[in-house]
């Protein structure tokens, strides 16, 4: 029972339904592409047959030529420019064993259809010349009985039959035709007109002048119509000069000379060689969390996005044998042709030359005629496959080394029989274009030679059996990968590999027993080991000497650098004498601290130069200064900290942050100093706030997703926050305040911290006046690679603030016994509001970079604690509203602004 295909259909793209028989006829839409498929199998083909690759035929209209040939399992796609759009029709067929079929109808007919139009149209005195001898100047001109040749370039014509009328141009009258060139065929879109009678057209001008305009109109034979060109004109050609002149006298009939279709090497990503394999992937073992996360890329992907691909030239030859006096093909013979061929439908850029030779046996005549008869049989069957003849040039050469002698007598008494049998063939030959593409590279992260890292390669679909090369250069089936290393050079170790999937084991310049990380700061900087995969067949890799994939190791080290300021419980400025600390209002623990701190680190610093000095006047900020430098390497099994290699430029930083402080303590001198003096003291505080800054950097080499899967790239992740990067307080005592301002309230408080005086008491009534500005970065992730931002968000932040501050002391000690107090009495009251506004820095995936703003009134929040002592017993209680303020207001809902 038959199997293979019994139709094909039409499964995707557009056509005119009108202009199309379904099942034998269809018309396409131009420049679009419509796809291909099976409709219907024959009775005896299997499941496991319908799952098999196709050979998919393009056809001329008369099935002789086989324009172009495709093996798919997932149909075919056709794609008709305007062009070759018209009348022409090709013929679509698929086989399941690749052989026509030429009794049944099982495949479509299909052309294409658009708007018949004349793109260009020129004069030119030699075939296919550029230089075109039409212009209105008259400088260019021919004479009567020169050949000259007309180019036409059409849409929708191709195929058609068409009259080219040529018209004189006269003045003050019509027009008129002078000749009509009939049965005019527009071959793949194209006219080529030899015209070699025009010393015909000056019998038909009238009054001829001494230089004559010449033009053409194109009329399509089937519609009986005009053809115009994009402009809307149906005038062409215009204008051709023919001075007043004769050059000769031929009257030969014109011809159509389309040239024959010279086809450019094919160097084109898609290729269908045999000999050839279609996937390499790699597989990354590697563990996450304690469980297997291994990662495959697709390296090679049957061409795509393949770069550089260069076209060698390759001389191929071939050769089959006959019997003694013979012109049939045997069935080797057979195989051989029918292998070439297959090649040759697939690759247009090879011309074929077929050598025909025989033994010495036999007259020399005889031997050339059957020396010809085998290489035409050789032809014919190029021919009958489908391979357009033109392509083909078949000689016979005759005897090799000829033993006649002068009389023609035969004389074979030097030869043998395996001499004999050599010398009965044909020699099939072609100049094949190679396919050589630029390597691939594959980054990756690995660890140190003694751990390494192991990868899968898969190479899918590798076949060499039908190789073109001679036996010499055929390509093998053979995989290796080399360890280079660093350099190409003796050292470097070769493995070969059995099968198409086998592991490999990678590793980094690194080393774990000889580290140098500091080396390695920028990791991406680095000398990366190159580890090279060969595979070679004539698609796409066809020469050894180039590596199909390059992988190139770097190392998989981690660095994190954390930076610290925080001089806190301290102003880098402070002005006026706010508050007033005595034996009742005594330095608060902390203030304690970091004066004696700061004192024991004076002790310690050493008076040597300009830098020393700063550093003497101001050791705390060697106490409160702090940077970190860890790496991590070998998948976390190695680490190491430094410190004291950035002694110096650690020192060079609090440079900076000294002089600040200087000029700090300039100010405070200048403007405070006058005013500790005096016995009047003001009545308030400014202080300018030291800043606390956090910050930690890592980055670290990480592979790349998307279309950046084969490489590595650096990610960087930013932690920063400084809270406050500014700030700024002012103080005001308001019971000096109001003192200053009117006698009464001088003498009221004078009289109120008298009497609290008596009762070993006081009272503090403060307003304070601050204002902030922070910056807040949140795991901020970099992508070099990409240029992305991802992963965090910054926040922008300010606030102003009042806040108010009430305290009142007493107690009472009964005279004649301990000096502790009887009963101690504290209370405090307070009254803060602040307004908070906020930028928020973030990113969305598809929109971009954004700011959200946020505004915010902390409201009215009041506090009150009272602590009572009695003989030592405390007991404390604490009124407020911090958990609900009042007039508490935050504005969250304010609009996006996107920044890209």
């Amino acid at each position: 029972m038959a199997k293979g295909v019994k139709k094909i259909k039409i499964t995707k793209g557009l056509y005119y339904p009108k202009m199309s028989v379904l099942g034998q006829r269809i018309t396409i839409k131009p420049d679009q592409w419509v796809y291909f498929g099976v409709d219907d199998w024959l009775p005896g083909t299997t499941a496991e047959d319908k799952k098999k690759e196709l050979i998919w035929m393009r056809q001329s209209s008369d099935k002789q030529v086989i324009v172009a040939q495709l093996p798919s399992a997932n149909g075919y796609k056709l794609m008709i420019p305007k062009r070759i759009c018209g009348s022409y029709h090709y013929y679509i067929e698929a086989s399941l064993s690749g052989v026509r079929d030429k009794k049944n109808a099982t495949g479509l007919y299909v052309k294409g259809w658009c708007e018949p139009k004349i793109i260009s149209s020129k004069w030119t005195l030699q075939r296919g010349s550029s230089n075109s001898i039409k212009n209105n100047k008259k400088d260019k001109y021919i004479a009567y009985g020169q050949t000259v040749y007309l180019n036409l370039l059409t849409e929708g014509l191709n195929g058609n039959i068409l009259t080219i009328e040529l018209w004189n141009q006269q003045l003050a009258k019509d027009d008129k035709k002078i000749f009509v060139y009939n049965n005019v065929q527009v071959i793949d879109g194209e006219v080529n007109l030899k015209i070699d009678n025009t010393y015909a057209w000056m019998a038909a001008v009238n009054r001829i002048t001494d230089v004559e305009e010449f033009y053409i109109k194109v009329k399509d034979d089937a519609s009986k119509t005009y053809i115009k060109d994009n402009l809307g004109d149906d005038l062409h050609a215009i204008y051709l000069n023919v001075k007043n002149k004769v050059s000769s006298t031929n009257v030969n009939v014109s011809q159509n000379q389309t040239p024959t279709k010279v086809y450019k090497p094919d160097v084109s990503t898609v290729r269908y060689e045999p000999c050839k394999f279609e996937f390499i992937k790699i597989t990354e073992t590697g563990k996450k969390e304690g469980k297997a996360d291994n990662t495959t890329v697709d390296v090679f992907d049957n061409g795509k996005g393949l770069k550089n691909i260069s076209a060698p030239q390759e001389h191929i030859q071939r050769t089959i044998f006959f019997k003694f006096d013979s012109t049939i093909i045997d069935k080797d013979g057979e195989a051989v042709l029918n292998n070439i061929l297959k090649f040759l439908l697939e690759h247009k850029g090879a011309t074929i030359s077929l050598s025909g030779y025989a033994c010495v046996i036999g007259k020399q005549n005889y031997n050339k005629s059957l020396s010809q008869r085998r290489a035409d049989v050789v032809k014919k069957f190029f021919g009958d496959g489908g391979l357009d003849r033109s392509r083909i040039t078949a000689s016979g050469k005759g005897e090799v080394d000829p033993t006649d002698d002068k009389m023609g007598r035969d004389n074979i008494k030097y030869r043998n029989e395996e001499s004999y049998e050599n010398n009965r063939r044909v020699d099939i030959s072609f100049v094949f274009n190679a396919h050589n593409a630029q390597t691939i590279s594959y980054e990756v992260v690995a660890p140190t030679v003694s751990t390494k890292k192991e990868l899968i390669i898969d190479v899918v679909g590798f076949d060499t059996k039908i190789c073109f090369r001679d036996s010499k250069n055929k390509h093998k089936k053979e995989i290796y990968m080399v360890d280079v290393g660093q350099t190409i050079d003796s050292g470097d170790t070769r493995q070969t590999f059995d099968k198409p999937s086998f592991p490999y084991k990678v590793y980094s310049n690194l080393s774990r027993f000889n580290a140098a990380p500091l080396a390695y700061i920028w990791p991406m900087a680095t000398n990366p080991n190159q580890f090279h995969l060969h595979v070679h067949s004539c698609r796409y890799f066809s020469s050894e000497k180039t590596t199909p994939v390059l992988i190139k190791a770097y190392p998989d080290i981690k660095w994190t650098l954390e930076f610290s300021f925080n001089f806190s419980n301290a102003a880098a400025y402070t002005h006026g004498n706010l508050p007033e600390y005595s034996r009742q209002n005594p330095l608060p623990d902390d203030v304690k601290d970091i004066t004696r701190e700061m004192r024991k680190a004076q002790s310690k610093a050493v008076s040597s130069g300009k830098e020393s000095a700063r550093l003497k006047n101001s050791p705390e900020m060697l106490t409160k200064f702090g940077l970190k430098l860890q790496a991590e390497w070998d998948g976390g099994a190695q680490k190491t900290d430094y410190g004291g290699e950035f002694a110096e430029k650690l020192r060079r930083i609090l440079g900076i942050f000294i002089r600040y402080k200087e000029i700090a303590d300039r100010v405070k001198g200048t403007l405070g100093g006058a005013v500790m003096k005096s016995s009047s003291k003001p009545p308030f505080m400014f202080e300018v706030e030291s800043p606390s800054l956090s910050t930690s950097v890592s980055w670290y080499l990480e592979r790349g997703a998307g279309d950046y899967d084969k490489q590595i790239s650096t990610v960087g992740t930013l932690n920063f926050k400084a809270d406050p990067l500014v700030g700024a307080n002012f103080v005001i005592d308001l019971l000096a305040v109001g003192s200053r301002m009117h006698p009464f309230v001088a003498a009221f408080v004078a009289g109120l911290q008298g009497t609290l005086a008596l009762a070993n008491g006081g009272i503090t009534l403060e307003a304070k006046f601050y204002g902030q500005f922070s910056v807040d970065f949140k795991a901020l992730e970099i992508n070099t690679l990409n240029g992305g931002i991802k992963g965090g968000n910054l926040d922008l932040g300010a606030k102003l603030g009042l806040k108010i501050l009430l305290k009142v002391s007493a107690s009472v000690v009964l005279k004649g016994f301990s000096a502790k107090p009887l009963i101690e009495i504290n209370v405090t009251g307070q009254f803060d509001a602040y307004f908070s506004a906020k930028l928020s820095i973030d990113s969305e995936e598809k929109k971009g970079l954004y700011v959200k703003p946020f505004v915010g009134f902390s409201g009215l929040i009041v506090t009150f604690e009272v602590e009572i002592v009695i003989r030592g017993i405390k007991t404390t209680r604490k009124f407020g509203n911090e958990n609900d303020p009042f007039l508490k207001a935050d504005i969250d809902d304010l609009p996006k602004f996107y920044l890209t």
